[in-house]
């Protein structure tokens, strides 16, 4: 049905066994990460219905976008979220020369003091890999990943479609994947006030992706 994972398999997380898919907990934990923010309408919707379940989430933010948008970055901070480093310019990968990426990724290290890594679409060589935490100059860096993809991107579903993945796969430790973009707005308006509704029904909490 999908063009892609949205709930990758454990052939994947073992080939790629130094990046994080979830977070090993005892608790009815889980971790709803953010990306290709921030934007200045959209990522206070998100804040403010983090707010009113009191729940805490992690924004993997674009370099660029932190410097045009630099009070919305401030209230993701001050509202004690995490953040992390999407690179500057939201590159690709495999389609970019390693040298050029790991620059990219540094350049947002300037503006976005985190040791967590999200690479843009999950796409990254494995030399780039090795080379984030000097980039980054965070030498306990961690590159994190997902094991539940909401699909707020992709045009053809519709929110309640994307509620149906996170719902299906949810469980203890999940890293869950949205985004605060105008792309994702017609899915994620819809998606948010439902998981998270839903998820604290069934007695889970939110929490920031751990840097420890």
């Amino acid at each position: 049905m999908y063009r892609y994972f949205v709930h990758p398999p454990f052939w994947l997380s073992a080939f790629f066994p130094r990046r994080i898919w979830t977070i090993k907990t005892n608790f009815p934990t889980i971790y709803l990460t953010f990306d290709d923010g921030p934007h200045p309408d959209i990522t206070p919707f998100v804040l403010a219905q983090l707010a009113e379940y009191r729940a805490k989430a992690t924004f993997f933010c674009i370099g660029d976008r932190v410097e045009r948008y630099s009070s919305t970055y401030q209230l993701i901070l001050d509202q004690g979220h995490m953040v992390g480093n999407h690179t500057m310019h939201h590159l690709n990968g495999w389609s970019t020369d390693t040298s050029l990426y790991l620059q990219d990724i540094a350049k947002a290290s300037a503006v976005i003091d985190s040791p967590l890594f999200r690479p843009p679409y999950g796409k990254m060589k494995n030399a780039q890999a090795k080379g984030v935490s000097a980039a980054m100059q965070q030498p306990n860096s961690k590159i994190v990943m997902w094991d539940i993809l909401s699909a707020d991107f992709d045009t053809l579903l519709t929110g309640e479609d994307c509620f149906a993945i996170c719902k299906k796969h949810l469980q203890p430790g999940s890293i869950i994947v949205m985004h605060d973009s105008e792309k994702a707005w017609p899915r994620l308006s819809y998606l948010l006030p439902k998981l998270l509704a839903y998820a604290s029904k069934e007695g889970f909490t939110f929490a920031t992706i751990p840097i420890n």
